[in-house]
C-alpha cells in the first residue's frame, strides 16, 4: 500500500467514523499526567495547593507526515481546605486535537469541581472518598473540501476531486455541551506509600455528533476505571504501578504498567527524583476484537516544583507495517505551587 493510498484510506475511515460511528475520545499514554481528563474526582487531589499541567501528543507522523494526529491539553486545579480535614477541589482544562488531512478536530473547555471527604485515620494515615463532576462545551469541525472518497479514486494511485461523491454534509462544525462525573477512593498509609482507585462516566448527556441535520448520532458515554499507587521499598526507590481501562460504545482500551522512582537527594524528603517505566496498551480493532496495540516507554524527571515527562509508543499491532513501529511520542510538563500547609493530608503521588 502506497503512502498516498494509505492517507486516502485513513481520511475515508476518519470521515465514515464521523458520520456513522460515535467518535472515540482523546487518550494519553501518560494518563497519570492528565488527571482532569481522566476523572473529575482527581481535581484538587494533590500534596500541594495548586497544580498546572500541559500535555502534547504526536501520533503516526511516520505514515501521515504533516497530517499526523496532534493532541494537546492544559489544566489548572487547586484544593481549598474545608473544616479540619476535608477539601474542595476546583479546576479548569482545555484540550484539543487535529486528525489527518481533513483536519478533523475537537476543542473543548471544561470546569471541574470535587469534594474530598475524610472517611477515617489521621494526617499521615487516612482514607478519603472524593466525588467530582465537570461540565463544559466542545466544538467539533472538519474541512469538508479535503474529504476523499473511494469512488473518486482514479485507479492509478491518484485522486479525482471532480467526481461527485454523492455524499451530503450540512455543516463543517458544531458546538455541543458535555457533562461528566466521577468517584475516587484513596488510602494514604504514610508519606511514602499510598493506593487509589477511581471510576468516572464521561459524556453523560450523549450529545449529537453528526455533521448532517437529519441524522442523530449520540456520543457514546465513556466508562473509565483506573487505579494505582506508590510503594516505597527503600529510602531511595519507589514503585508506582497503575492501570486504566476505557469502555466507550464498542471500543475497549486497557493500559497497564509501572514506573520506578529513584530519589536523587539525601533523604526521602528530597524534591528531586527520576522515573523510568514501561506500559502496555491493548485495544479493539475495526472488527471489535482485542489486540495488542503498543508498548510504551516512559521517563520523568522531578525537580522541586517542576516535573517533566516523556513517553514513546512502539506500535506492535498490524499498523506497524505502515508506520514502521513508530506510534506516538508525548511530552508533559507540570508545575506545583505548594505554600504553607497547616493541617493537610498526604495525597497520592502520580
Amino acid at each position: 500500500m502506497t503512502k498516498r493510498i494509505l492517507q486516502m484510506f485513513l481520511c475515508v475511515v476518519c470521515f465514515v467514523s464521523v458520520q456513522t460511528v460515535s467518535a472515540q475520545d482523546i487518550h494519553f499514554s501518560q494518563f497519570y499526567m492528565s488527571p482532569l481528563n481522566l476523572n473529575p474526582a482527581l481535581t484538587g487531589v494533590m500534596n500541594c495547593n495548586t497544580r498546572m499541567i500541559v500535555n502534547y501528543r504526536n501520533q503516526w507522523a511516520t505514515a501521515l507526515k504533516s497530517n499526523a494526529y496532534n493532541t494537546y491539553s492544559a489544566s489548572y486545579d487547586q484544593k481549598i481546605p474545608v473544616g479540619r480535614s476535608d477539601y474542595f477541589g476546583i479546576g479548569g482544562s482545555l484540550y484539543g486535537d487535529v486528525a489527518g488531512e481533513t483536519r478533523f478536530g475537537t476543542t473543548q473547555g471544561r470546569l471541574s469541581l470535587s469534594y474530598s471527604k475524610k472517611m477515617g485515620g489521621y494526617r499521615k494515615k487516612a482514607h478519603y472518598l472524593v466525588i467530582g463532576a465537570d461540565g463544559g462545551f466542545a466544538q467539533r469541525r472538519i474541512d469538508i473540501f479535503s474529504l476523499k472518497y473511494p469512488i473518486q479514486h482514479d485507479g492509478q494511485g491518484g485522486h479525482n476531486s471532480t467526481i461527485d461523491s454523492g455524499e451530503l454534509i450540512d455543516q463543517n462544525g458544531y458546538l455541543y455541551p458535555d457533562v461528566s462525573a466521577g468517584l475516587l477512593w484513596f488510602s494514604v498509609f504514610d508519606q511514602y506509600n499510598n493506593f487509589y482507585a477511581g471510576v468516572s462516566m464521561s459524556h453523560l448527556n450523549q450529545a449529537n455528533q453528526s455533521f448532517r441535520d437529519d441524522v442523530f448520532d449520540p456520543l457514546y458515554t465513556r466508562l473509565t476505571f483506573h487505579a494505582g499507587g506508590q510503594f516505597s521499598s527503600t529510602p531511595k526507590m519507589s514503585i508506582l504501578p497503575g492501570f486504566v481501562f476505557f469502555a466507550q460504545g464498542p471500543h475497549r482500551e486497557f493500559n497497564f504498567g509501572s514506573s520506578l522512582r529513584f530519589n536523587m537527594g539525601n533523604s526521602r524528603l528530597s524534591t528531586q527524583s527520576f522515573q523510568v517505566g514501561g506500559w502496555y496498551r491493548i485495544g479493539t480493532n475495526n472488527e471489535e476484537n482485542l489486540h495488542s496495540d503498543a508498548l510504551i516507554l516512559s521517563t520523568r524527571f522531578n525537580y522541586e516544583h517542576f516535573n517533566l515527562g516523556f513517553s514513546y509508543d512502539l506500535t506492535v499491532s498490524g499498523f506497524n507495517q505502515a508506520n514502521f513501529g513508530v506510534g506516538a511520542f508525548e511530552f508533559s510538563l507540570g508545575y506545583d505551587i505548594c505554600g504553607p500547609e497547616n493541617r493537610g493530608v498526604y495525597c497520592p503521588k502520580f
